[in-house]
């Protein structure tokens, strides 16, 4: 499973001018063979993003035009067995400030790696700000044009 960032359908959605457009088109069919994946968090953050531009209809039918339409298994957090307080307390409070203690990051941006990082099956991080996650997570980061073109060994 490879998880994608908020970033990457962002410029897919938003962006089409960018000059990255193209290699970010061809990320998102080449990934569909790779078990893409999105968490919740990355879900919410775009719904939010293009709240701005979508219809109220629209926007609740999420998941056809973006689940559906590139394949996407979405990543939720773990409830079995906890208590709302349990959940809250772990999942939206101190996992993410202890992230943000080790390597300061927007609150998203944890919640969004907690999250990836304890889903066993993730192999790897995809992100148009692969620098910035460099050093800041157990999982492989990189750029939807490495991902499609890796760099030599």
């Amino acid at each position: 499973m490879v998880v994608i960032d908020t970033d990457v359908f962002v410029l897919a959605f938003a962006f089409h001018r960018d000059s990255r457009q193209a290699a970010n088109r061809q990320f998102l069919e080449a990934v569909r063979t790779h078990e893409p994946a999105i968490t919740i968090y990355s879900v919410m953050e775009l719904l939010g993003q293009l709240s701005f531009n979508l219809s109220a209809e629209r926007l609740t039918q999420w998941r056809g035009w973006l689940q559906d339409h590139f394949g996407l298994t979405v990543i939720y957090p773990a409830t079995a067995n906890r208590t709302a307080d349990e959940f809250f307390g772990t999942e939206l409070v101190e996992g993410p400030l202890q992230r943000m203690s080790r390597h300061p990051a927007p609150y998203l941006d944890g919640l969004i790696l907690e999250l990836a990082e304890a889903t066993e099956s993730v192999r790897a991080f995809i992100t148009w700000n692969a620098r910035h996650y460099q050093g800041r997570t157990s999982l492989p980061v990189m750029t939807p044009g490495e991902f499609v073109d890796p760099p030599p060994a």
